[in-house]
């Protein structure tokens, strides 16, 4: 079997779409999808089913589906068992919330790579629920993301790089006397519930009994900033890093009782075959500090 097949297969699956896959895997949709028929003319069967411009797995694709991401993990795991180079070599597949790609990310694996040259780094954007799914399965071997509200499987390491308190978001121009009055009479621009950020921010609101004059919901936090400079509303948001050379002009006022932080940090699986890496790219982890 080529494994070339079956990472298209795979890609196809979990994206349900061929030309997402083929942007993923930097191949024309044209030659995604013959990677799946030949791959299913191998298998003797349908693997995915069209409906419209998007695809799903079969009942046997769905059936292959987790076989086949465990043995591309273990035929990536084994080139790197085999290496017998005392320099660090390989690939180290990191992945980064949006916000840790535009101001974290740049600066650490520039470094990483400055002192391995022969190791080369896959990044993968996506949300902090999603690079951790990944990286408990194995498909990432770390990830810069925000820490779960629940507690950590053990077959995961984490380090906690940064703790963010909730703070009022305002036009830089705007004075403020009284941040919860401020946040019931401004146009209110949530931060999207489905993030720990925003449901660290719905909690204090409503332990403090604060009512909003909801103006929209919506991630990304460098997005929300742009529609605060602009006047458009006010928000209550952990106090992320902004990336370099962002220069919006907003201001960030503390709040006047507690909030929980949301807390940033890398985690990773123990279990990698990539252990090295993994603990090289750490140690610069550990060094970072926002003003880079």
């Amino acid at each position: 079997m080529d494994t070339r097949y079956l990472q298209s297969f795979i890609h196809v699956a979990e994206l349900g779409s061929i030309a997402e896959a083929a942007r993923r895997l930097d191949l024309t949709p044209a030659a995604v999808a013959q990677r799946v028929r030949l791959l299913e003319e191998e298998m003797g069967m349908s693997l995915i089913r069209r409906s419209g411009r998007t695809v799903a797995p079969t009942e046997a694709g769905a059936r292959i589906l987790e076989r086949g991401r465990k043995v591309l993990r273990d035929i990536r795991d084994l080139r790197d068992d085999l290496s017998d180079s005392s320099d660090l070599a390989g690939q180290l597949r990191v992945g980064g919330t949006p916000t840790m790609v535009l101001a974290v990310l740049p600066g650490l694996v520039s470094r990483f790579l400055g002192g391995h040259p022969q190791v080369d780094i896959y990044l993968e954007p996506g949300t902090s629920s999603t690079l951790f799914r990944k990286v408990v399965d194995g498909d990432l071997d770390a990830a810069l993301l925000i820490q779960p509200l629940f507690e950590l499987p053990k077959s995961c390491g984490w380090h906690t790089m940064r703790e963010e308190p909730l703070v009022l978001l305002t036009p830089a121009g705007m004075q403020v006397d009284d941040v919860h009055a401020t946040l019931e009479r401004e146009p209110f621009l949530r931060y999207d519930r489905g993030t720990v950020g925003g449901q660290l921010a719905d909690a204090y609101l409503r332990q403090h009994g604060i009512r909003t004059r909801q103006r929209c919901e919506m991630d990304g936090l460098d997005a929300i900033a742009a529609l605060v400079e602009r006047g458009i509303g006010v928000s209550l948001v952990p106090a992320w890093v902004a990336a370099r050379g962002s220069q919006l002009a907003v201001r960030r006022w503390p709040l006047p009782h507690r909030s929980t932080k949301r807390v940033v940090g890398m985690i990773w699986t123990r279990t990698s075959a990539r252990t090295r890496l993994v603990h090289s790219f750490l140690e610069l982890v550990k060094d970072w500090r926002p003003e880079e």
